[in-house]
């Protein structure tokens, strides 16, 4: 007989092996949070230090800046879908292999802007020798690149915000997920390069199926469409991907919410009971944009108010039993942090304790005098 699982049991485990429904404790549980979510998106990195920091105790922004650039157990480099990540640095020999082997679609740049195959791994190559003991803002990185391919490589190619780009850097997301190169601190008020601790790569017929397995354990039960959503794959490779796990039986079947889903064979415990309590999740937080399905994590008036165009991520959301509730937004000033929190129905009297809490917390986190107030949000998506 096939397992039936609810969204509330799902909802539940997922919040568990999350860290949202129980914080790890301290400092030094940053690396463990970090690889339990599978990365924390960090285009904006004070939106990464919030997802971390509302899944502990104790630890402050302070603590994650401290694992990035000082013990460096954690790095920021490119992730999934190809957008910035902070990773373990434990978890590099699988996330560097998989990545890469993920097909990637079709170049978005004109035919005479494109490199070939053969040249996007010689620009892998000098990126990584350039890098080596270095760390580089991204116009000495390009003059390296160019010494060591040639002027190919840096024809100003790629339409950019205000300008063209040379021609390599449309494959630097690929450096940073084949693991040769990662970001270093900010010098000043430039961004810098550098290269990730050294490790041996997984084979990548062993990493596909053990990120799958890793995706299945955080966020199961999902279905092949929903882990291509996660990781900007092709659909048709991700549903071969299951299917040969599924007759390996590395994986098992179970119905979720009326359809078919998978879990990693085995893994078949769910809490009998949904949780209850109030999180403020920021910015893109990895809970948010990859749970599914969306209509549950955002039931009614939250799909249109806390998505955009149903896109998850552009708003901070407020997670109240599980599923979003309303929005908030924060602002500094000075030692202070207003964070407004609107939501969309009334909070019961243990849910409004609840979510003064999570205001404390951020206010923990940001290392900053908290002040809650309750109202609408007026500004826009990712503002």
């Amino acid at each position: 007989m096939t397992l039936t699982i609810s969204w509330q049991e799902a909802s539940a485990r997922r919040l568990e092996r999350q860290f949202l429904a129980t914080p790890a404790t301290g400092a030094a549980a940053v690396p463990t949070v970090v690889s339990g979510m599978l990365g924390a998106h960090a285009q904006v990195l004070s939106a990464a230090e919030l997802s971390i920091g509302v899944r502990t105790t104790g630890a402050t922004r302070t603590d994650v800046r401290a694992a990035l650039w000082q013990d460096r157990t954690l790095v920021k480099t490119h992730g999934p879908r190809g957008t910035v990540h902070l990773l373990p640095t434990r978890d590099l020999p699988l996330w560097t292999s998989a990545l890469p082997a993920i097909p990637s679609g079709a170049s978005p740049f004109a035919p005479e802007a494109r490199v070939t195959e053969e040249q996007a791994r010689e620009i892998v190559a000098a990126i990584a020798d350039a890098l080596d003991g270095a760390c580089l803002t991204i116009d000495e990185l390009s003059e390296e690149v160019v010494a060591r391919t040639g002027p190919w490589a840096g024809d100003l190619v790629m339409p950019a915000f205000q300008g063209m780009w040379p021609r390599w850097r449309q494959v630097i997301h690929r450096a940073g997920q084949s693991g040769a190169l990662c970001f270093g601190p900010d010098r000043g008020r430039k961004v810098t390069y550098t290269r990730p601790p050294r490790f041996a790569p997984v084979p990548a017929t062993e990493a596909v199926p053990g990120l799958l397995l890793r995706y299945l354990h955080a966020y199961g039960p999902s279905t092949s469409a929903y882990f291509a959503k996660w990781l900007a794959a092709p659909e048709g490779w991700t549903r071969r991907l299951f299917e040969e796990q599924a007759e390996r039986g590395a994986i098992e079947e179970v119905a979720f919410e009326g359809t078919p889903a998978w879990v990693a064979a085995g893994d078949t415990e769910f809490p009998s009971q949904g949780w209850r309590g109030v999180r403020l999740l920021p910015y893109f937080d990895a809970y948010g944009i990859a749970a599914q399905p969306r209509e549950s994590l955002f039931p009614g008036e939250a799909y249109g108010r806390a998505l955009a165009r149903g896109q998850a991520g552009n708003y901070p959301v407020l997670l109240v039993d599980g599923v979003v509730a309303g929005v908030w937004h924060q602002r500094r000033q000075g030692k202070r942090v207003v964070v407004t929190v609107e939501a969309l129905g009334s909070l019961s009297a243990r849910q409004e304790g609840a979510l003064a809490e999570q205001v404390d917390r951020l206010g923990e986190v940001l290392e900053a005098r908290p002040e809650l107030v309750r109202g609408e949000v007026t500004v826009g998506p990712h503002a």
